[in-house]
């Protein structure tokens, strides 16, 4: 990962890479699970996208959670449409690399959110770690206002915490559901083919006090 360009700084509008009007090729099917990553999804299901640096190890979190349905890995928060990995890698689409996680009826995004937020550290900027770049900030996208309102009390407590354990301000990005763009077919469940690859997913060690129904 983090290939080719690593900016910090996000591309302006009239530095933005154009992208295509069609979709990429992709997976039609869930790698683990065999459910369509597209849909349909079952009636009543919810959908939240997650960056956390490299999408590989961040999707691998949440397919086996209870309560999710489907994960898929793909590109958000930018401007080219349909973006390709590469495109994504060269820091001119603006898009991080986000899971997008598909979760039924009865389970509580706050349970979702305290594995998000302990699963990486969300006070890197354009970076987890090793991979820099602006594909590799840390994001949260859902739907409505009350969604946002649960994330922004969230990322108070959580931030609260941190600061306690020595940590600087979160710089997560936190806003309504962008476009969603499916990356390629071979980064689709991408530890489940490859076991032994790469995955540079690491939490600060710092618990989140939020949620009880789903273990990280």
């Amino acid at each position: 990962m983090g290939l080719f360009r690593r900016s910090s700084a996000l591309p302006g509008a009239n530095e933005a890479l154009p992208g295509r009007s069609e979709p990429i090729a992709t997976a039609q099917t869930h790698f683990v699970s065999g459910h369509f990553l597209a849909g349909p999804h079952p009636e009543g299901s919810k959908q939240v996208l997650f960056g956390m640096g490299c999408f590989w190890g961040a999707e691998r979190k949440f397919w086996s959670l209870p309560g999710v349905y489907v994960t898929a890995v793909g590109y958000a928060g930018g401007v080219t449409p349909n973006p390709t990995y590469e495109e994504v890698c060269s820091g001119l689409t603006g898009h991080t690399e986000v899971v997008q996680v598909v979760y039924q009826r009865g389970v509580d995004l706050a349970d979702l959110l305290r594995v998000f937020w302990e699963n990486h550290d969300p006070t890197q900027g354009m970076r987890q770690g090793n991979d820099i770049g602006t594909q590799y900030r840390s994001a949260v996208y859902v739907s409505g206002e009350a969604e946002l309102a649960l994330i922004e009390a969230t990322r108070r407590t959580y931030g609260e915490a941190l600061r306690l354990a020595g940590y600087p301000p979160i710089t997560t990005e936190i806003a309504d559901r962008p476009p969603f763009y499916f990356a390629e077919a071979y980064h689709q469940q991408y530890l489940a083919k490859n076991p032994a690859g790469y995955c540079g997913l690491g939490g600060t060690g710092v618990s989140c006090a939020i949620g009880t129904g789903i273990a990280a």
